[in-house]
């Protein structure tokens, strides 16, 4: 197995074989590709000249390069064109059946010290590796779609690889400008196995009717900065597939987050599994389109369910970096903004934030030092919120404390004038309990804003069952002024951000407390493999464990789900007061400031 894999076999030349097969020919590999149908290997074929066509027009690689890549790309139909190969990357049907009958033909095909990986994202490496006559040769290489473009490989050893097999695999990873992660055989791997019961959960959310297919997916891009929604996803990944490596997650881990959500089932026995069949989550203009066209439940952008009321000036209670970035956000948007705090002297405190912030955005030229000062005139800051007497809508961005919270809406209550619209930007507490703390529940519903509020596109806007549908319909309208998307959601935990966030988070740390993967892997594969902005280990370091932990215990408090129990490594280690880059360490170390 010192071969340097320079002739490579790949079978089955749908999407992601023909992904691959481009990988390695423009990386000098001679590439055999196998497909049983004609019509296949055409379309791979074709693919390849297209995609290449646009990397010399975008000046990535010469015309010569073009020319050579294509020539090392060879197609057939049957699986003696392997004999010669140094390793063979199987990409056939996600079933052990079609798996494994290629692995038993290749064993009288293929030399013995040729290499045999499956590209299997659900299926157990270990039992089709201990069907073949050579499992010592036998593993993981699961690329991401589009192979190409996407960075990660996983490596996955069973328990009877040879280490010189993964070794060499490893280095022709490398070679093709892949980085690597070395994983154990268990279905989903690292990415997917954090991936999917993510997905999973989000179409449970939709199969609940708790929010819309647009605002779910809009919520998880704009509030986690995430390259596309989870429904969106799934209908790119192939409903279907997703619910192959649920089942087979399921069946490992007994898991009730990865148990695939009933929807899942009648969308893919219906033959609408996503965008290769034209209609999944969302419809498409045909088999194969990414282009979504309206359907029966589209929203109509013209749709008004009720006229909003006035407004005209905005009371911001609080002095922390969340009320200030809130007054700052209204201030620009043109409203009157009154910040109040517990005394003249913080709220000139939380002002002065403003005039920091505003004066950034003049420095990188993001506005000029006119509109700076007239955005700042309009903030005024106060000891009291008696000065809300006057406020249109009073938002409140205290403490984290339901009992805090209460206190001052029953103070709102009390100051506010009859028809003021009373807010809360609570993340993780009920919002029905603030507005029961007043005489006027039907007024109270929640903007939760995200942090920092001046950068962040995304308000969940929070109806309770009290809550007035023209107080519903005054928020979104603000909301378009200020520049945020609202998307709308019930009175629950977690409301749609972090009720899907946190759990993929807990399940991370799982997976290092299982010793299943490094954090740095972790890390690397779901910035690699999912495009996410941060690994999970550096975003739970950033959010702080503690409130990390906090929102993990409200939602297993409120959903009752043995699988949304915080992890005991998570708890250990704020017990610990490692809460993460605020106190200089949490799972990772960091230099103090």
């Amino acid at each position: 197995m010192d071969t340097p894999l320079s002739t490579v076999a790949v079978i089955g030349l749908g999407t992601m074989g023909t992904g691959i097969a481009e990988v390695l020919a423009r990386a000098g590999r001679e590439v055999i590709g196998i497909d049983v149908s004609d019509a296949a290997a055409l379309q791979a074929v074709a693919a390849l000249e297209a995609s290449t066509a646009r990397a010399v027009q975008r000046e990535r690689i010469t015309e010569e390069e073009r020319r050579d890549a294509l020539a090392r790309f060879r197609t057939f139909s049957d699986l003696q064109a392997a004999a010669d190969a140094d390793l063979v990357i199987e990409v056939v049907t996600e079933s052990y059946e079609a798996k494994q009958e290629v692995f038993r033909a290749l064993d009288s095909i293929v030399r013995p010290t040729t290499i045999i990986a499956t590209g299997t994202n659900a299926l157990s490496v270990t039992r089709l590796a201990a069907d073949s006559a050579h499992p010592e040769r036998v593993l993981g290489l699961h690329f991401f779609n589009p192979a190409p473009a996407m960075k990660l490989v996983e490596v996955v050893s069973s328990v009877l690889t040879a280490p010189t097999a993964v070794e060499a695999v490893t280095t022709l990873a490398r070679d093709l400008g892949k980085e690597p992660v070395a994983v154990g055989d268990r279905p989903g791997f690292v990415a997917d196995g954090l991936l999917f019961g993510y997905l999973n959960q989000a179409a449970a959310m939709y199969e609940a009717k708790y929010a819309s297919r647009e605002d779910i997916d809009a919520a998880m891009r704009l509030g986690c900065g995430l390259p596309m929604g989870p429904l969106a996803l799934l209908d790119l990944i192939g409903i279907d597939t997703a619910r192959t490596v649920l089942d087979a997650m399921y069946s490992e881990s007994k898991d009730r987050l990865h148990a695939p959500a009933p929807i899942l089932k009648q969308l893919s026995e219906a033959g609408l599994s996503g965008r290769k069949s034209g209609r999944g989550f969302y419809t498409y203009e045909g088999a194969g389109s990414q282009v979504v066209v309206r359907d029966a439940l589209t929203p109509l952008e013209s749709a008004t369910a009720a006229t909003g009321r006035t407004v005209q000036s905005v009371g911001v209670a609080g002095s922390g970096t969340m009320a200030s970035g809130i007054a700052e956000v209204f201030a620009k948007a043109g409203y009157d903004v009154v910040l109040a705090a517990r005394s003249q002297e913080k709220a000139e405190t939380a002002k002065s934030r403003i005039a920091k912030s505003l004066s950034r955005s003049v420095d990188k030229g993001r506005m000029m030092a006119e509109a700076r000062d007239e955005t700042l005139a309009r903030v005024t800051p106060a000891g009291s919120l008696d000065a809300f007497a006057d406020v249109d809508l009073a938002v409140e961005a205290v403490a984290e404390d339901l009992e805090v919270k209460q206190q001052l809406f029953a103070t709102l209550d009390k100051v506010c004038k009859p028809g003021a619209v009373l807010a809360t930007t609570t993340s993780s507490l009920p919002v029905v309990a603030c507005a029961r703390a007043t005489s006027r529940p039907q007024d109270v519903i929640g903007m939760h804003f995200f942090n920092p509020a001046p950068a962040m596109k995304l308000v969940e806007v929070v109806r309770t069952v009290l809550t007035s549908d023209d107080v519903h319909a005054t928020v979104r309208e603000v909301c378009t002024k200020i520049r945020k998307h609202p998307v709308d959601c019930g009175d629950r935990a977690g409301f749609i951000v972090n009720a899907l966030l946190f759990p993929y988070l807990n399940n991370a740390i799982k997976m290092v407390e299982q010793h299943y993967a490094t954090l740095d892997d972790i890390d690397a594969a779901m910035k690699l493999g999912g495009g996410y902005p941060m690994g999970p280990f550096e975003l739970l370091d950033v959010v702080g464990l503690d409130v990390s932990l906090a929102i993990e215990q409200v939602l297993h408090r409120e959903f009752r789900d043995p699988g949304l129990a915080p992890a005991p490594l998570l708890e250990h280690l704020v017990a610990a007061g490692c809460l993460g880059r605020k106190t200089g360490r949490g799972f990772r170390e960091y230099a103090r400031r």
